[in-house]
């Protein structure tokens, strides 16, 4: 079993920053990949990034490219996602998720650990 604890969340004027950690503990190995994903009110879950562990190669979804930022830390087991110059349309609850061996997408169904989500307010 692997347990996530997200944590950075909080309220944020539009542009300004936040950057949420994704704690991993559990299991000894290190994940193949981990992903960053929202939640709307109202709105189905939405991918945001992930990372490879394993060279540190990363993905976003077009809607956050050029503001947010995946990074991770092998010794902490931690994965952080930088978010700047955020706007409204960024308030979400955010997840962070261990993908299983050998996936990496946008799916939620390719990840199979999740944290409880941390939530992001933006205001206008």
């Amino acid at each position: 079993q692997v347990q996530l604890v997200e944590s950075g969340g909080g309220l944020v004027q539009a542009g300004g920053s936040l950057r949420l950690s994704c704690a991993a503990s559990g299991r000894t190995e290190r994940p193949y990949g981990m992903g960053w994903f929202r939640q709307a009110p109202g709105k189905e879950r939405e991918f945001v990034g992930t990372i490879r562990w394993s060279d540190n190669s990363t993905y976003y979804a077009d809607s956050v490219k050029g503001r947010f930022t995946i990074s991770r830390d092998n010794v902490k087991n931690t994965a952080y996602l930088q978010m700047n110059n955020l706007k409204p349309e960024d308030t979400a609850v955010y997840f962070c998720a261990t993908a299983k061996p050998g996936y990496l997408s946008t799916s939620p169904h390719t990840f199979n650990y999740w944290g409880q989500g941390t939530q992001v307010t933006v205001s206008s």
